[in-house]
């Protein structure tokens, strides 16, 4: 039997990713939208990358009753001890504003030379499953960040974070350059990983 698990977003090209990289899985992935959530605010006031998954991941478990899935993603800049960090998609205040987020990253980093501006993408993926049993997987990406924004394709921080062995932003890559090696592609892998290792100690117990 297709077991449900509800994605604690809205994000339809995020729905499509984790959909491709689980579907040797019995999952029927739906959006928390479709599965009737409602428009009620899910607060994401942990410190960590893993706190902000589980939060998510627990409300939407909590309120439906069923299997949940929740990803936090951000950036984390070493020469900024780690900013923006959770708060990379407000780090310029709000409203929220991709542009405004990266004309501030780049003031932070004035002057600052290129071999110093080290930084990687995160991303911490939770599975709920509807027994409570929980699964945390983190995916990230190297590279760093430029002197000006490239590139048109992608969000956020994309025209500014470089990939060095390819010498060129996430922006200037394609879909599918871009997933191939994306932080939450990588999460993907290591909760793919994880579940299989989940399923094989439960079926022997």
């Amino acid at each position: 039997m297709m077991k449900k698990i509800i994605l604690a977003s809205g994000n339809q090209h995020k729905l499509k990713e984790i959909q491709s990289i689980l579907k040797d899985f019995e999952f029927e992935l739906v959006t928390m939208a479709d599965a009737g959530f409602g428009d009620e605010e899910i607060i994401e006031d942990g410190d960590t990358f893993e706190a902000n998954s589980l939060i998510k991941a627990k409300a939407v478990y909590e309120k439906l009753g069923l299997a949940s899935l929740a990803d936090d993603s951000g950036l984390s800049v070493d020469f900024l001890g780690g900013a923006p960090g959770v708060y990379s998609a407000r780090y310029s205040g709000e409203p929220k504003s991709d542009q405004r987020n990266n004309e501030k990253l780049l003031a932070a980093l004035k002057d600052v030379p290129l071999d110093q501006r080290t930084a990687r993408f995160v991303t911490v993926i939770t599975l709920m499953f509807e027994n409570g049993d929980t699964l945390v997987a983190r995916g990230e990406v190297e590279g760093r960040i430029g002197f000006e924004p490239s590139g048109s394709n992608g969000f956020g921080y994309d025209p500014l974070f470089e990939v060095p062995a390819l010498g060129k932003t996430f922006a200037e890559l394609t879909e599918d350059q871009k997933n191939a090696m994306s932080h939450r592609g990588n999460a993907l892998i290591v909760l793919k990983q994880m579940i299989r290792e989940y399923y094989e100690s439960t079926s022997n117990k």
